[in-house]
């Protein structure tokens, strides 16, 4: 059997797909009885096959996966005396095995995904992201920034209305920001409720939606290969100050951001200065 292809963006999409792959007959397996253990046996599943393919295939690279123990620390730069310190490291694997449990603990549901990005430390944009997949195995595709989809376009009723009363923002099930419906009536746009920060941005990539905004919390392994496959297509991501997002920080909290297409992103930045200020 042959191994994976050795280009970083075309093995990060087969890394995604395979850990995919293992989820999707993982849920076949289970079934959706009992919730809590799909969640934990999800993680587990494609963390496990995640890590061991990096440390096959990546050795000498460090990783930051949200199923490391210590992970959420600012402190935490390694897992054990094993790993390569992923602060030290020139090459970094930023990756979520499993983004969204809740939706994949639920029968019907797609808007779940698996992360894998790959960081550097002397890459030419200030994200420092060189790489990246978003597997989004129940919907059957892969988004890398290998072979980047295509800039989505503005829609036709967009167009006609100048833009403005028909954007589409996509808001978290759960836990939208407290701001947001208030911003989306000030820009005219409305709210399509989705699932994974992963499925979010996904849908801003092909054109699904039009902005995705978050602020709240989130760590870096929540954004890292969605902005990779994103900014390879040519949209906009920042923070919602409008500054640059940064990753393999000592902190690996991310908590907001914002993902549009540009011709939106001056209008969208400056609502959001009025709401977040």
């Amino acid at each position: 059997m042959s191994g994976p292809p050795m280009i970083d963006g075309a093995f990060a999409r087969w890394l995604a797909a395979q850990a995919g792959a293992a989820l999707v007959g993982l849920r076949a397996e289970m079934g959706f009885s009992d919730a809590g253990a799909l969640k934990a046996a999800g993680d587990k599943v494609s963390h496990d096959l995640i890590r061991t393919e990096l440390a096959k295939w990546r050795p000498g690279d460090g990783v930051l996966s949200e199923e490391d123990e210590g992970s959420r620390l600012a402190w935490a730069a390694e897992v054990n005396s094993a790993s390569v310190s992923r602060l030290t490291a020139d090459r970094v694997w930023i990756i979520d095995p499993l983004d969204g449990t809740r939706e994949f603990s639920e029968q019907g549901r797609v808007d779940w995904a698996v992360h894998v990005a790959l960081w550097t430390r002397h890459a030419s944009t200030p994200h420092g992201l060189v790489a990246g997949a978003v597997g989004l195995p129940a919907q059957h595709r892969v988004l890398g920034t290998d072979v980047p989809p295509a800039y989505p376009p503005m829609t036709p009723e967009a167009a006609t209305m100048g833009g403005a009363r028909q954007l589409r923002l996509a808001a978290s099930r759960s836990r939208p920001p407290v701001f947001l419906t208030d911003l989306a009536e000030e820009v005219g746009a409305h709210l399509v409720p989705m699932g994974s920060a992963g499925a979010k941005i996904a849908a801003v990539i092909t054109g699904e939606v039009d902005a995705y905004i978050h602020a709240g919390g989130q760590y870096e392994w929540d954004s890292a290969a969605p902005v990779a496959v994103a900014t390879a297509t040519g949209l906009h991501a920042s923070r919602i100050d409008g500054s640059a997002l940064r990753y393999n920080e000592a902190d690996p909290r991310l908590p907001d951001l914002l993902v549009c297409r540009k011709d939106l992103a001056s209008r969208l930045l400056a609502a959001l200065h009025r709401h977040c200020g």
